[in-house]
This record gives C-alpha cells, sequence and structure tokens, in this order.
C-alpha cells in the first residue's frame, strides 16, 4: 500500500479506465480539482502488486473547518469514490490502511466511504440514499414511445413558449452559473464558485457538457453533465423558478437523455436522492431504477454517525436565512462555505 506519486499518474489513470466498477470519480484528477480551488488536503492510497503494478484505489479528501469539524471522505461533493480494486479483499486492506494512516497522524473524528455495495458488518453504514439509473433505448424516438403520451405532452409545452436548448462547454458557463446559482439561494444552499466548474470543464474536457434552456434567449434551466464510458450523469441541475410553471425542467431532462442517445450512451444517471422523495418521485416518472448507495463509516470514540446535509434539523434556521440572501452575497459568502460540506 502508497500514495500516489507523479511518477504514476499515467497508471492509476489507465486503472482506473479499465476497472469496470470504478467511476470517474477515482481518477485523480478530481483531488487535484479540489485541492486547486478549495485548497483541500488530500491522501491517494494505491494498492500495488509489485512496485509498478496497480491493484486498487482509494482517494479520500480532507474536510477540516471551524463549522463543521474536522473528518475525511472518499469522496466529497459526488456519490462515489469508496475504495476499488481487483477484489474485495485488496479493497478491505485500502479501507483498513487509510483508517490506521489517518487515526495516526491527525484527530479526525470520522471516515466516510461513498460506496456502492455493502462492505464489513462491523462497519457502521448510511442506506437512506439511492442513486437513481435509467437503462437507455437505442433511440430517442424509442425513449419517447416508452415514455407515454403524459410525459411527452409535459415534453413539448415549453416549446410552445418558446423553449430552446444549446450544448456547450465553457461558452455556456455563465448561462448556467445564473440559473444554477439563484436556484441553490432559493433552496437555501451555499452554491459552489463558478472556478470550481471552470476547473472541472478544464481538467475533463472529452467528459463534461453544459445544457442551458432559453425562452426569449432568458437561460431558464441548465444541468452540468459527466460521461464516463457507456453512462451520462447529471450532477447538477436547476431551474428558475419563475418558469417552472412551464415545465421547462421536463424539456431539460429529455433533452439530456437525448444527448446522451445520440452519444451512445446506454445508462443515464440521475444522481443520488432520499428515497421517496420528490426528488426521487421525479426522477422515478422517467424509468428509472433504485440502485443502492453505501456510505459506510469509521468513527472515532464510537461517535454517531454524522449527518452534515440539509434534511438535518439543526440547519433549518440557516437555510430559511439564507434564502432571503441577496443573489449577489449568497454567491459570495456561499462558496466559503460549501467547500467544507461533503
Amino acid at each position: 500500500l502508497t500514495k500516489i506519486t507523479d511518477c504514476m499518474a499515467t497508471q492509476v489513470q489507465r486503472y482506473v479506465q479499465n476497472l469496470s466498477k470504478a467511476s470517474i470519480y477515482h481518477l485523480p484528477e478530481w483531488c487535484d480539482i479540489a485541492k486547486t480551488v478549495f485548497g483541500k488536503n488530500y491522501n491517494y492510497y494505491l494498492a500495488l502488486r509489485r512496485e509498478d503494478h496497480i491493484c486498487g484505489v482509494l482517494p479520500l479528501l480532507h474536510m477540516k473547518s471551524y463549522l463543521f469539524g474536522d473528518y475525511y471522505v472518499s469522496m466529497p461533493y459526488f456519490n462515489y469514490g469508496g475504495a476499488v480494486a481487483d477484489n474485495n479483499e485488496i479493497e478491505q486492506l485500502l479501507i483498513e490502511h487509510a483508517i490506521n494512516d489517518v487515526t495516526k497522524t491527525h484527530g479526525s473524528t470520522h471516515i466516510e466511504f461513498r460506496d456502492t455495495r455493502p462492505r464489513s458488518s462491523a462497519m457502521p453504514v448510511r442506506t437512506d440514499k439511492v442513486a437513481m439509473m435509467l437503462e437507455l433505448p437505442e433511440t430517442a424516438s424509442q425513449l419517447k414511445k416508452e415514455l407515454g403520451s403524459k410525459i411527452r405532452a409535459q415534453i413539448k409545452r415549453p416549446i410552445r413558449e418558446g423553449a430552446f436548448y444549446k450544448i456547450g462547454k465553457i461558452d455556456l458557463l455563465s448561462d448556467f452559473y445564473t440559473v444554477f446559482s439563484r436556484n441553490m439561494r432559493d433552496l437555501g444552499t451555499p452554491v459552489y464558485s463558478i472556478t470550481f466548474f471552470a476547473e472541472i470543464l478544464k481538467k475533463f474536457p472529452d467528459n463534461t457538457f453544459l445544457i442551458v434552456v432559453y425562452i426569449q434567449n432568458t437561460p431558464v434551466a441548465a444541468a452540468f453533465l459527466i460521461r464516463f464510458r457507456e453512462t451520462m450523469e447529471v450532477p447538477w441541475a436547476s431551474t428558475d423558478r419563475e418558469f417552472n410553471r412551464f415545465g421547462v425542467n421536463m424539456f431539460m431532462y429529455f433533452s439530456m437523455l437525448e444527448l446522451a442517445i445520440d452519444m451512445g450512451c446506454t445508462r443515464f444517471d440521475f444522481g443520488r436522492s432520499s428515497k421517496d422523495s420528490g426528488t426521487y418521485r421525479f426522477k422515478k416518472q422517467w424509468g428509472a431504477a433504485e440502485k443502492q448507495l453505501y456510505w459506510h463509516y469509521w468513527l472515532r470514540n464510537r461517535r454517531s454517525i454524522p449527518m452534515l446535509n440539509p434534511d438535518n434539523k439543526k440547519y433549518r434556521l440557516l437555510i430559511d436565512v439564507w434564502k432571503r440572501l441577496p443573489i449577489p452575497v449568497a454567491n459570495t459568502i456561499g462558496p466559503h462555505i460549501v467547500k467544507h460540506l461533503p
């Protein structure tokens, strides 16, 4: 077991690309993005059979702030990133090594491993989140037939209002961020900086896409897409509340699915949801099926599993206050807070 060095970066990238159970978030570039944009320190662990034969990886970011404490996550900001390796035994070795490393050198309260399968029964686990996955047909016309008449009517509704969409990259970032940052303020959630998204587009030019929906040349809905192998994922999607009555979200989501099919993807990842929540039901209507997420924990001194998310009741007052902030103020303060949230 070792930590990554610059000379091994190419081998690591090749290993992650070729390991079917690995996600794009296992690539070391994400650690670099967190370091560059958020100033986060990280450990990137490798399991080696020989000096240069990689058989497992585990990225681990250090999250430390006065507000939210001192802890590690593999990987924050996204749904995946726990240990992946040639077999389960090597994955467990990576987990144990990371725990031993952290406990020896840091005073962190916990480590969160974002897994897609259950681990040792000795590890506390959260199972309240699921990813929503849709297996895609070969053509967009097939998808329309499968969706049914009600969904098709909702997709067409914004078109009558003059809605159209653009697909792009850095050229659409400003319009994307206009919609995204307003929506985050309306939800009472601190927003990432625009630099974060610019850095992702820069690091992954072949994997990332932006879709922005316009009505009368005003951006009213926007999404950030990430493709890895045959899967297209939407980590971030937002709409302007003033235009929700036109169903712009339905038009945008079909546009995303259509793009994924046109690019040869066989699966669409709608992102995570709490079971039976509003977002869960929205994704379910597209035909998406649950993929259980298992977030495992090492907890110092047998602490309880942390709940650093908007569902935690103790953050309710802060969320209500945030919703009332002017957008320029929220966009200025938000990035300094959200970088510490997993």
